[in-house]
């Protein structure tokens, strides 16, 4: 009998239709490759989630995306539930959603990062609490979501003390111009190395998922050791935080230092995603690169 594998998707962040997406194209690349699937749209219910994963699927495939799902707190429920899932434990995705955590591990280990601080939102809707150009985050957000690059030429305050939704501290980076690139993990394994470019003011959440919002250039034309440093850096920031199955680096290049920008411990897996087309470079097709993430699907026990 074929596997039984859960996939859940949606969910209650603000990148919930992205998650939907990812979530269908991995429920039909499974379905292609022989597994039994149930896609699971996840409510802020969980006695409902619980049902749904009875009777207990062989694996879970966590296409979730944002807070609760990619934080280590449904990663949390399927321990307890015994559940072997896709992508990083508890710790190693609380740690990569805490951007100011994981950029900490990252220096720890060795691998640049942009200065920032941490500061409350009414002191960055106040003024300027760092030399412009920088960029303004929230702590916890992935897809760039609530993120503003703060520029020279700009006059006004990038929000006001009501209007950032995103927690009372922010995180304020020092902006790296340069090139941006990225970095898919898959387990010991770094796939290659792309160039993100956009006419978006920077790769933000439109340009990552509408159409025509952004080119990829893969490879990206680099240096051959800057292509190589780009992927031992991945690969050891995957290791730093603890992740296992599939995780994707974002960096900037200045010319000179590769910055570590995030660790996205679930990487999307929509038609316009940066991890299927690095893995499909590297000889490995959609069905193939999602069957080995059920395969190597693990909990915490």
């Amino acid at each position: 009998m074929s596997k039984h594998i859960a996939i859940l998707m949606g969910g209650w962040s603000a990148e919930r239709e992205i998650s939907l997406l990812s979530g269908a194209a991995v429920s039909n690349a499974l379905r292609k490759a022989g597994y039994r699937t149930t896609p699971i749209d996840i409510q802020r219910d969980m006695g409902a989630l619980m049902t749904h994963l009875y009777p207990r699927p062989d694996a879970v495939f966590n296409a979730l995306h944002g807070r609760f799902g990619e934080d280590g707190c449904v990663q949390g429920l399927l321990n307890i539930l015994d559940i072997p899932y896709t992508h990083s434990g508890v710790l190693a995705s609380a740690l990569a959603m805490d951007k100011p955590m994981a950029k900490r591990l990252f220096a720890d280990a060795g691998i640049p990062v942009a200065e920032h601080k941490v500061v409350r939102r009414d002191e960055a809707a106040a003024g300027d609490v760092m030399d412009r150009p920088y960029v303004i985050k929230p702590l916890n957000e992935g897809s760039s979501v609530g993120v503003r690059i703060v520029r020279d030429e700009d006059g006004a305050a990038p929000f006001t003390k009501s209007d950032c939704p995103f927690g009372n501290y922010v995180m304020v980076e020092r902006f790296v111009p340069g090139r941006e690139l990225t970095v898919a993990v898959m387990g010991d394994r770094a796939l290659g190395v792309t160039e993100i470019t956009t006419r978006h003011s920077f790769y933000d959440y439109a340009a990552k998922y509408a159409k025509g919002g952004s080119v990829h250039v893969l490879p990206a034309d680099l240096k051959a050791e800057v292509y190589d440093e780009a992927m031992r850096l991945a690969l050891k920031a995957h290791q730093a935080l603890g992740c296992r199955g599939v995780s994707r680096a974002d960096f900037r290049y200045d010319g000179n230092t590769l910055f570590i920008l995030e660790v996205n411990t679930q990487p999307g897996m929509t038609d316009t995603s940066l991890t299927p087309e690095q893995a499909a470079h590297a000889g490995i097709s959609f069905e193939e690169l999602v069957s080995w993430m059920v395969e190597n699907a693990e909990c915490d026990r």
